[in-house]
């Protein structure tokens, strides 16, 4: 979805990193670390899955439900993500 522009938005829970608007980030393929493009920033608002807006879903992946996107998540980072958990929703566009 990154590679064919449709996904302009991503959501990281559990995450350390103090990121802000203007941080340039890497995406990175999962399996070998390798760097696949670069984005910067636009914006970055904490919130919890239960209060994600429909701006906070719009440029992000869609699931066929509540329940599927809890078990994704919780399966991305190994630990229980329900409507409490706190989640990172940033904005981003590519950098050429």
């Amino acid at each position: 979805m990154i590679l064919s522009n449709t996904k302009d938005t991503t959501w990281r829970l559990f995450d350390d990193k103090d990121l802000s608007a203007g941080d340039e980030i890497s995406f990175l393929v999962w399996e070998t670390g390798e760097e696949f493009k670069r984005a910067k920033i636009l914006d970055v608002n904490e919130t919890t899955f239960g209060k994600l807006t429909d701006e906070d879903w719009n440029g992000h992946e869609k699931f066929e439900s509540e329940k599927e996107m809890y078990e994704t998540y919780s399966g991305y980072y190994h630990r229980p993500v329900d409507e409490n958990s706190p989640v990172k929703v940033i904005k981003f566009e590519l950098i050429k």
